[in-house]
């Protein structure tokens, strides 16, 4: 097929992911490394009424996969002595006043109770709102510059979610907070800190922390975003835009191949001492939440490590089996909006992929 890489026949994958774009996505790209080799394909178009697939490998804003590069990171960091994890963050940063019992650890958890800076829902239905992220008040202003430190600002003039440690909340302000502390304790920015400890080293040449630039390097599908102006529905083309209003949260680009390559050496010990990725995958017990990962059951009886994001009408996932001998990368290109009416069909897809890479019928080459 003109559009896998290995020449491998995999018409189950190709299947998987034409059906998972008749669903509502504007288009997929999906990367599998496992026992049978390699196979990427992709499927949809990188354009709304264009006629040309997305490019396999095409840059993607891959969201909240960030967290596990910036955890990573601040691991890395932990294992060149700059920093202790059971530390108060409040000992590295005490220029922002945090609660002296929220540890490092907490942080990369989501264990601290901060704020979310996007906005909190509790668990009674109400919102409290943070900054603007969505509708026609993001669209419009999506060009615009937030400094970290104003987002942490934001979020620490709000009340804490719960006492630090004592419950489980996601929460974009940890990971800001984790930037913050990194360009403290290295004196270089998070994105130098990024490019030598893991873009350099890996050779992820897709790979970028653009923390306020606005363009997504070539190839790329387009990512959408619907709102309402004047009782009337318009959809824009967000492929570019500011992102550091989710900062180091979220605003990584990548491509499958990098992120393959990332969760690889990630899982396979080339980036952390094995008794540092051994904390790293160890899943509190609320959700399973590591440091920076999801720990979770794999369809066929064993576990996943894996992070998933998207935003903005561009979404990035990352699964590894704890050995790395299976992987599944994927980008999608979809068309957003302030009610997240794909989230639904996010969810599914993201389950439909996992079940047919992990689910195990393949291992034994039997048919489904």
């Amino acid at each position: 097929m003109s559009n896998t890489l290995t020449g491998q026949d995999r018409p189950e994958l190709q299947k998987t992911i034409e059906e998972i774009v008749d669903s509502g996505f504007v288009g997929i790209t999906l990367r599998v490394h496992d026992e049978r080799g390699e196979w990427a394909g992709s499927a949809g178009v990188a354009e709304l009424g264009g006629t040309a697939k997305p490019p396999i490998d095409g840059h993607v804003r891959i969201g909240s996969v960030t967290k596990t590069f910036t955890a990573t990171l601040v691991l890395q960091l932990v294992a060149e002595g700059k920093v202790e994890l059971d530390t108060p963050a409040d000992d590295y940063l005490p220029e922002l006043g945090l609660d002296r019992r929220i540890t490092v650890r907490m942080l990369l958890q989501h264990t601290s109770g901060v704020f979310n800076f996007t906005g909190e829902y509790f668990p009674d239905g109400t919102f409290a709102p943070g900054i603007a992220w969505s509708g026609q008040e993001w669209v419009d202003n999506r060009f615009r510059t937030y400094r970290p430190e104003e987002l942490v600002e934001l979020a620490l003039s709000k009340p804490a979610r719960f006492e630090p440690g004592t419950d489980w909340s996601y929460a974009n302000t940890n990971y800001v907070l984790a930037r913050l502390l990194i360009e403290k304790v290295t004196g270089r920015t998070y994105a130098e800190e990024m490019q030598r400890l893991i873009i350099g080293p890996l050779g992820l040449s897709g790979t970028v922390a653009p923390t306020t630039q606005t363009d997504l390097p070539a190839p790329h599908a387009h990512a959408y975003y619907r709102y309402e102006e004047d009782g009337e529905q318009k959809t824009a083309d967000v492929t570019r835009q500011n992102p550091s209003w989710i900062s180091s949260g979220g605003d990584m680009i990548s491509t499958t191949q990098d992120l393959h390559t990332f969760i690889s050496a990630l899982v396979g010990g080339k980036l952390l001492p094995a008794p540092l990725l051994a904390e790293m995958c160890t899943p509190e017990a609320k959700v399973g939440y590591g440091l920076g990962v999801f720990v979770q059951d794999s369809p066929n009886g064993g576990t996943l490590i894996t992070h998933n994001g998207g935003h903005g009408g561009h979404a990035g996932l990352m699964y590894s089996t704890p050995d790395g001998s299976t992987t599944l990368t994927a980008s999608l290109n979809y068309v957003d909006d302030a009610a997240l009416s794909m989230g639904e069909t996010f969810q599914k897809a993201t389950l439909r992929l996992v079940q047919e890479v992990f689910g195990g019928a393949q291992a034994g080459g039997a048919a489904q």
